[in-house]
């Protein structure tokens, strides 16, 4: 029950925090002040250059590139990606998006041009009020949303997916929260040997 009010809550404050980007974003283009996002997305912005320009038809349509957090086009302006959405598609830095953006002003993402990737396992952290999985020697970033989904909690060894050949890329998707082997085994073992004795007990050995 409180991880389904969680859910809500989060869902809720996803939806208020892409009609105040939404705003922002047509206010800059009215302005003609781009907004970019904090950290060296240049290249992200730069691959976003030679996609298809936006175009109009049922929505406006935009395609650009997923960042970790936020899709860029190639003017660098941000739009917001829903975490859930990129949770549960499993979305990585380098994935190509088309964003429609309809009459109501709805944003529908639609992945297509995901990156080359490959999974790598490390232990999920929590830093600085952000959580991080960290795997080959550096410490990803990783959102709240995918570790509420699935429901992995700090210490869990989690495979993660992360681009194949961006060295740069801080942020990857959660795909899978390991289980704790160890922890199975020794309950597996505690049973039989108590199976064992009871064994041995009716036996009268």
């Amino acid at each position: 029950m409180a991880d389904d009010k969680l859910n809500k809550a989060h869902e809720a404050l996803e939806t208020a925090e892409a009609a105040l980007k939404l705003a922002k974003q047509l206010i800059s283009e009215v302005g003609d002040l781009p907004m970019t996002s904090k950290g060296d997305t240049r290249a992200y912005v730069d691959k976003a250059a030679i996609l298809t320009k936006s175009g109009d038809g049922e929505g406006r349509i935009i395609e650009g590139v997923f960042d970790g957090q936020n899709m860029l086009d190639k003017k660098g302006t941000v739009y917001p990606v829903p975490a859930n959405y990129a949770s549960k598609s499993k979305l990585v830095p380098g994935d190509v998006l088309k964003l429609t953006v309809t009459e109501e002003g709805k944003f529908l993402y639609k992945q297509i041009g995901p990156v080359e990737r490959k999974s790598i396992v490390g232990p999920l952290v929590y830093n600085e009020g952000q959580y991080q999985v960290l795997a080959d020697g550096k410490a990803y970033n990783v959102l709240l949303a995918s570790v509420t989904y699935f429901r992995a909690a700090v210490g869990d060894e989690v495979s993660l997916i992360i681009p194949m050949e961006d060295k740069d890329a801080d942020w990857g998707a959660i795909e899978a929260v390991l289980p704790k082997f160890g922890e199975v085994d020794e309950e597996k073992i505690t049973k039989k040997m108590k199976d064992e004795l009871d064994i041995e007990e009716e036996l009268d050995i």
